[in-house]
């Protein structure tokens, strides 16, 4: 069993229920529909961490299913700002302490604005990375938003 994580200790710390999920990654695929299937969920229910710059707002952190797009334009609206652009992966470890393909809302270097994407209420529980590439944490979504002071919106394509 891998070492708890900080995102899983900040779980269990806030009293969530949480469940985890490990699977094998592989390095040519990190993609969120990878995990989704090999954790056995599907694709709408796993949601991946993606991180965004926008012109005057700075640093945002957008969650959304795995099989879905951000839209920028939609993510822009939510953030308050003009212009959204996601960061570039070599920028992710020093803005968030993670890095692609293990990026979690939970835990981060800083606590920046975080949006969800509305459909996690359809769910009982969602995946989300646990912050380590091939480990996922299952947390109903709401306390999930609670605990990273997240926004549920539209943010998808």
């Amino acid at each position: 069993m891998a070492d708890k994580t900080n995102a899983i200790r900040l779980v269990e710390q806030a009293k969530i229920p949480c469940r985890e999920a490990f699977y094998e990654f592989d390095e040519k695929d990190l993609s969120g529909l990878h995990a989704a299937a090999a954790v056995g969920m599907p694709a709408e229910q796993v949601f991946k961490t993606l991180v965004a710059r926008g012109e005057r707002t700075g640093i945002n952190v957008f969650c959304i299913p795995v099989c879905c797009e951000l839209d920028l334009k939609k993510a822009a609206k939510a953030a308050g700002d003009k212009k959204i652009e996601l960061v570039a992966v070599k920028e992710l470890l020093a803005l968030t302490g993670y890095i692609r393909g293990g990026c979690s809302p939970v835990g981060m270097r800083k606590r920046y604005p975080t949006f969800i994407d509305e459909t996690c209420i359809l769910w009982d529980e969602i995946a989300v990375s646990a912050g380590a590439r091939g480990h996922q944490m299952i947390l109903p979504p709401e306390a999930l938003a609670k605990l990273v002071g997240a926004t549920m919106m539209d943010i998808i394509q």
